[in-house]
């Protein structure tokens, strides 16, 4: 992936609007122009490792989420598993949205870790829980090449409520506490 990922690399638009309404078969154009001919989509990647009980993750470059303030850029890695998204560098909006959909929003504390971590890679995050809630850096093992990073949460209170709760969903259905 490029250092940079506008809203039409994470989320095509233009004849694929129709599909809005449909979440699952829109999902399966995320990331479709960083797609290669005759390998495994990002979607099916993602789908796969969903159904075996696996969490997905998203590592991109700068400016992550840049002009993509449509919901569906966060709703549909959701819905394909992606639980968490490690960045050179996050939009505010973005950022937001991945926030509302339970998806925890890291950037790496040296950018130069971007290049430590491959597709197919394990990761694994310890004490995410007790992270979210008052932490303000996390350390993410990349299992597959045995190699630790340390990673920002930059997140407000209400923020970290929320990702607390599930997603702004269930937040606001719990009271917002």
């Amino acid at each position: 992936m490029g250092d940079k990922v506008t809203t039409d690399e994470i989320m095509p638009a233009g004849a694929l609007l129709k599909l809005r309404s449909n979440v699952p078969e829109y999902a399966k154009h995320l990331f479709g122009p960083l797609n290669k001919p005759g390998e495994p989509t990002f979607a099916e990647r993602a789908l796969a490792a969903r159904d075996a009980g696996r969490a997905g993750a998203i590592v991109a470059g700068d400016s992550y989420g840049q002009g993509s303030s449509r919901e569906h850029a966060a709703l549909c890695p959701m819905y394909l598993g992606v639980r968490v998204v490690i960045a050179k560098a996050l939009e505010r909006i973005h950022q937001v949205n991945l926030v509302n959909f339970a998806i925890l929003p890291l950037t790496f504390l040296d950018p130069a870790d971007y290049g430590r971590i491959e597709p197919g890679d394990e990761l694994r995050i310890a004490g995410v829980s007790a992270a979210v809630a008052s932490a303000e850096e996390i350390k993410i093992s990349n299992v597959t090449k045995g190699v630790d990073l340390s990673c920002r949460i930059h997140l407000s209170a209400r923020q970290r409520k929320i990702l607390a709760a599930g997603g702004l969903l269930n937040y606001t259905r719990g009271g917002g506490q």
